[in-house]
């Protein structure tokens, strides 16, 4: 039977240690891919249910395949109000939840109940499931608590104003700024450095460290994410595995330019 000793170290610990941080989003849905980016040398991956059309079958195989490499899977839940979703994407096995579009302590203290079980919160109990190993995981329950990470969202200025409150509810290990709604919600949508979402973006980090508590965000290019390491951002994700393969794509078709196409016969 596995024991305590078996289980996987916990991406809040590992924040903590400051031994991961770059990490990239899994939006395609096909778990080979999720596996290759595991494998690449990414710290992790986030499996994205809000802005794709990845279902919980989806999540389980993805689960599967970046379990097999180095990196630690994340699972994006697709709404902050389906607590249902939360429980099933545990009990596949994801140990780190984020939570879209935060907006206020209430909201950050439901979620987290929906992540934990009694007596912290009111997380369905199920013995057998992936999460358990199948119940070969006989002490499972009384560490899941432990080895869950919680990461909520903040997503517009109004809940950057409530950062240290929101922060403070027990179970919210970190924090991830969205500056893709933010630029919405100031009115540059789709300019994630214009100068409003960067003065909201460094004092958010600002503030964050002065809390105690590990923040990420996500940036398009390796040098947008290279200037918020430096900013303080202690994890950041670096575009995606459909954005790296369309970037890839644009270069070849690019230097393809001017060749001519062959002709194709008509025949069979």
């Amino acid at each position: 039977m596995n024991t305590q000793q078996d289980r996987p170290v916990s991406f809040k610990r590992e924040l903590a240690q400051k031994s991961l941080c770059l990490g990239t989003w899994a939006m395609a849905g096909a778990p080979s891919t999720a596996e290759a980016l595991g494998h690449a040398g990414f710290d992790w991956v986030l499996i994205d249910m809000e802005h794709s059309p990845i279902e919980m079958g989806d999540v389980w195989q993805m689960l599967q395949a970046v379990d097999g490499s180095p990196a630690h899977p994340i699972v994006r839940v697709a709404r902050n109000d389906d607590l249902a979703a939360v429980k099933r994407a545990l009990d596949l096995g994801a140990r780190t939840i984020m939570f879209p579009y935060v907006q206020t302590v209430e909201e950050a203290e439901r979620l987290v109940a929906s992540a934990k079980y009694p007596p912290l919160g009111h997380r369905g109990f199920a013995a057998m499931h992936r999460a358990s190993r199948y119940g070969t995981w006989t002490d499972y329950s009384k560490v899941a608590n432990d080895i869950t990470t919680c990461i909520v969202q903040l997503e517009t200025p109004e809940a950057i104003d409530r950062l240290e409150a929101i922060a403070a509810v027990p179970g919210v290990d970190a924090l991830f700024i969205g500056p893709g709604d933010l630029s919405a919600a100031v009115g540059s949508i789709g300019n994630v450095q214009s100068e409003e979402v960067k003065k909201l973006m460094h004092d958010a980090v600002r503030r964050a460290r002065a809390v105690g508590i590990p923040v990420g965000t996500l940036m398009p290019t390796p040098a947008l994410a290279r200037t918020w390491l430096e900013a303080g951002y202690d994890y950041i994700a670096i575009a995606s595995d459909l954005g790296m393969l369309m970037q890839r794509a644009n270069e070849v078709l690019a230097a393809m330019k001017g060749v001519q196409k062959p002709t194709v016969s008509s025949g069979y």
